[in-house]
């Protein structure tokens, strides 16, 4: 069952609710900025990795503070993959809307409906992502008063929003996909006189610049932070030694151009 706490009284539910934005794994229609140097079907299978990888960072977190798992997924009707692809004590959430704005403002909604006191959106492209960013987001979202938790990536975007109520201007008016969204995101926060708590920067992985950081940190011993303790991407990295040793996965991607951008 994946009701988690949507059937408990509130004297149950964990303070915070993270969920992760994911889409289900198709080949030609996921990740599609990591081909080449992948083909379509091992970009897929980046995206399975990843999301497990993030999806269990956040149990990880959810013993170190009070956290409730979550991904809020599309497209419509794929929940089959996410229950056959994750733990189940990740909850499930559909959030499936032609604007991503309108996506993360649908996920934080069902959050707070189901007793959480505070609300986070993570994407599913930062499977080193640390915990302590996450157990931080909760500690913070957690104190009294009205605040916004805002972790930027490093292209421009952000990796974590987090909220204790809903802020439909937090997402409207935001050139999605661009290096302006945390920006304009400080700038909506900023509208509405909210206190806002910026993590550190960390990177994702959608474009070839990011798996590259991502084949560094796991196997060159280049971490992105030295100052962190980067969660432990067990999938991901069992999926890119794989890669090494099965296919030409290092020298494909050597030959391929570095582009940019983030899950926001």
């Amino acid at each position: 069952m994946r009701t988690a706490f949507a059937d408990s009284d509130n004297t149950a539910v964990p303070t915070c609710g993270i969920a992760v934005m994911a889409k289900a794994s198709i080949p030609g229609c996921t990740k599609t900025r990591l081909v080449p140097p992948l083909t379509f079907e091992e970009a897929a299978q980046c995206n399975t990795a990843f999301l497990r990888d993030v999806a269990d960072n956040i149990l990880a977190a959810s013993t170190r503070a009070s956290i409730g798992g979550y991904v809020a997924y599309s497209p419509a009707h794929s929940r089959p993959f996410f229950e056959a692809t994750l733990r189940c004590e990740v909850a499930l959430i559909e959030a499936c809307y032609p604007n991503f704005g309108d996506c993360l403002a649908c996920a934080i909604a069902r959050l707070l409906e189901r007793g959480h006191l505070a609300a986070v959106v993570l994407n599913s492209d930062s499977p080193t992502l640390p915990t302590s960013l996450l157990v931080e987001s909760a500690e913070v979202l957690a104190r009294p008063g009205d605040r916004v938790v805002l972790g930027p990536a490093l292209d421009g975007g952000y990796y974590l929003l987090g909220v204790k109520a809903e802020y439909h201007r937090l997402f409207q008016d935001i050139a999605w996909s661009t290096e302006h969204v945390a920006q304009q995101t400080l700038e909506r926060a900023r509208e509405l006189e909210l206190l806002v708590h910026v993590l550190p920067k960390w990177y994702d992985v959608d474009d070839i610049a990011g798996l590259k950081m991502l084949h560094a940190e796991l196997f060159e011993g280049r971490s992105f932070g030295a100052e962190f303790c980067p969660a432990e991407p067990r999938y991901a990295r069992a999926l890119i030694q794989w890669l090494i040793e099965t296919a030409d996965f290092k020298e494909r991607l050597q030959r391929t151009q570095v582009g940019h951008r983030d899950m926001s």
